[in-house]
């Protein structure tokens, strides 16, 4: 296994140089530039401004300084907040984003599973007709109709909570981006597990179990959910990176300080140094956790092995 494990982070390294190079040069392909405003800057000014961050270098040598900031663990001055650097943004924004993005997971694995084995235990009832109805709605529904819904009905009509704005952390002000990234995680975990609970139901060793006279309670958490989770751990690794690291859609709408909200920003204002960083960590965290889904594959299902 720690053989394996160690043979995964070194194919990440050029994995993420090649993240890194495209991402690097196709941002520069976009239109504009970090200093390009309504109003135009004195040709002077806007000269000087770059040459400070050295974009009036060439391009090649750009990439190459970069790169060797990243090495160091330096993301590089952010170009339109210029009091912060990129690690700064990072250091206030992550902690944020995680905040929001784990309580939105662990809530869809919940109910999402719960939901999938009662669908699968009530196959073709009213039951399992009321989830796949609800789950094919939930998944259909894109987050940016749920969070304004959200907000028309339990903050502008009810006055529950507030429409937006982090507050501090507060638990009323987390309640609307949380529930909004669950729900159409909720929907995609809720069919998963109803499909490979009915199939694990149905394997040879689950009628084994039945035959040597096992509880339904013992067949159903014990022997079936095991290999039913399967293709929610495979599910789990990159819903996990995307919902750690920020949703761009739901932290906008809800004027979360993540770093989804610091991406939108950057990439509307052509910070160069932002989105790369945000590129740089969203694809970090998918590496990981995609190395996390695969051990805990060997954990669930002992015929997997690694050599």
């Amino acid at each position: 296994m720690l053989r394996y494990v160690f043979r995964r982070l070194l194919t990440a390294i050029p994995t993420l140089f090649a993240i890194v190079t495209i991402s690097f040069f196709l941002i520069r392909v976009a239109p504009g530039g970090p200093f390009n405003q309504e109003r135009a800057l004195n040709p002077i000014v806007k000269a000087n401004i770059e040459r400070q961050f050295g974009l009036d270098q060439p391009l090649w040598m750009q990439y190459l300084r970069y790169l060797n900031n990243l090495l160091h663990g330096d993301f590089g001055p952010s170009y339109t907040l210029p009091d912060f650097s990129v690690a700064e943004l990072f250091k206030v924004g992550l902690p944020i984003s995680v905040q929001i993005g784990a309580s939105a997971l662990i809530l869809a694995l919940v109910i999402g599973c719960i939901l999938g084995v009662i669908a699968a235990l009530k196959q073709n009832q009213a039951a399992d007709y009321a989830v796949i109805a609800a789950a094919t709605a939930g998944s259909t529904v894109p987050t940016f109709v749920i969070a304004p819904l959200y907000q028309l009905l339990f903050a502008s009509t009810l006055a529950l909570v507030p429409v937006a704005s982090w507050g501090g952390g507060a638990f009323v002000n987390k309640i609307g981006p949380i529930v909004t990234l669950a729900l159409p995680q909720i929907a995609i975990v809720a069919r998963l597990m109803r499909g490979s609970m009915i199939e694990s139901l149905r394997s040879h060793h689950i009628r084994t179990a039945r035959a040597l006279g096992l509880s339904d309670w013992s067949i159903i958490f014990k022997h079936a959910l095991r290999g039913a989770l399967l293709p929610i751990v495979s599910f789990s690794g990159p819903a996990a990176a995307a919902l750690l690291t920020g949703s761009i859609i739901v932290e906008t709408i809800f004027a979360i300080p993540g770093i989804g909200r610091y991406f939108v920003e950057a990439a509307l204002n052509r910070d160069y140094t932002l989105v790369m960083g945000t590129v740089v960590v969203i694809a970090i965290f998918t590496i990981m956790f995609n190395l996390i889904v695969d051990i805990l594959y060997a954990v669930i299902d002992p015929r997997v092995r690694y050599d």
